[in-house]
């Protein structure tokens, strides 16, 4: 390409949302480090701290979604719309990006609609198994719609291109032997290790059900990494009697040195942690969120267990099911191994840079 590139990216309000547009912006970045990217986000969202931190601009807009829980609050929402559909025509006139990269959430909506009015190429990134409305709507005019399972109900199929989700570099290449990364951690290399992650907040369903079962886990021998959440952390750590093969742990900085040490994992099924999962390739047992938007959690968990590619236990079903589900993958080395061989259907480490380049087929 001759003149620089002008590139136009918005997405945002969770993290699964705002990493995805942020690694598609790095990877053309590497191609094109003269290229002028722009973000634009929603006010008061977690993507206007974000972005700037990953050394891109952004600029924002007044824009929110409908607020089930109190239907007199949306009252205002059709004056945010048309003021975010007005702010962000000016921003992509005074831009002038050659294409728009949409990745879902509030701000994507309008900076995308408008993007596609003024004949600049949008291209769609969707990280669930179920299309989030957004998205539904902007696939009708974008050029291609990225996507992390092969069919995604509510996208044209012709324009559907199962790439999977970028991913944080170091998972992909920081992955190491089993046994090695035990000793790493500080745990005994011939215990099988069952790695319990419940999202960067933690999991309450999950933290629930590890307190219901120490003795059991003390009876079979298991190690646990057990990555409580800052909101459990302090209570857990100081109630509980753990034995030395429970390891309580706030955070994890290091989750390529926990996958990697980690015999299963027991997970919540956010979208980018699937794509993580894959990757890692370890048999697991997904809990869904059940609160997540149109419950897409559960979506993405059939997805994996129509495939044999993981186990599923629902919120409501924990009582009755967790310990038994888990004892069967962790007693059955032979639906361990089923599981993490078809686990690399979905296994795609370089998303990003097979989305960087498809647009540049469709664009050049």
């Amino acid at each position: 390409m001759d003149k620089k590139l002008r590139i136009l990216l918005s997405g945002g309000g969770t993290g699964g949302h705002i990493f995805p547009a942020i690694a598609i912006a790095d990877e053309i970045r590497k191609r094109f480090p003269d290229a002028e990217f722009l973000f634009i986000g929603a006010n008061g969202k977690m993507e206007m701290e974000k972005v700037p931190q990953a050394g891109y601009k952004i600029e924002g807009i007044d824009i929110a979604g409908i607020d089930r829980g109190n239907l007199l609050s949306n009252l205002g929402l059709p004056f945010k719309i048309l003021k975010s559909l007005s702010k962000s025509k000016k921003i992509i006139k005074n831009f002038a990006p050659d294409f728009a990269v949409g990745t879902g959430g509030f701000a994507s909506g309008p900076a995308l609609y408008e993007a596609s009015k003024m004949g600049i190429p949008i291209f769609i990134q969707e990280q669930n198994a179920h299309a989030g409305v957004t998205n539904k709507i902007l696939s009708k005019k974008a050029r291609a719609v990225f996507t992390a399972y092969p069919k995604v109900e509510g996208f044209p199929t012709e324009k559907i291109k199962f790439l999977g989700n970028p991913i944080r570099e170091n998972i992909v290449s920081g992955m190491q032997e089993t046994a090695q990364a035990k000793e790493k951690m500080g745990l005994d290399k011939d215990k099988l290790t069952i790695l319990s992650v419940g999202g960067s907040l933690g999991s309450r369903t999950l933290n629930n059900a590890w307190k219901e079962n120490i003795e059991n886990l003390k009876e079979k021998g298991y190690q646990l990494i057990w990555q409580t959440g800052k909101l459990d952390y302090k209570e857990l750590s100081s109630s509980l009697q753990l034995p030395v093969s429970i390891h309580l742990k706030e955070f994890i900085k290091d989750m390529e040195l926990a996958y990697s040490a980690a015999d299963i994992i027991v997970s919540r099924a956010g979208a980018i942690a699937i794509s993580e999962l894959a990757v890692a390739q370890k048999p697991v047992l997904l809990v869904p969120f059940p609160f997540a938007a149109e419950d897409h959690q559960t979506k993405n968990a059939i997805n994996l267990v129509e495939k044999n590619a993981a186990r599923m236990v629902k919120d409501s079903e924990m009582q009755e099911k967790f310990w038994n589900t888990l004892s069967e993958i962790c007693e059955n080395e032979r639906i361990r191994k089923e599981m993490s061989d078809n686990l690399k259907y979905f296994a795609k480490p370089n998303a990003a840079k097979e989305i960087v380049d498809e647009i540049f087929k469709v664009i050049k």
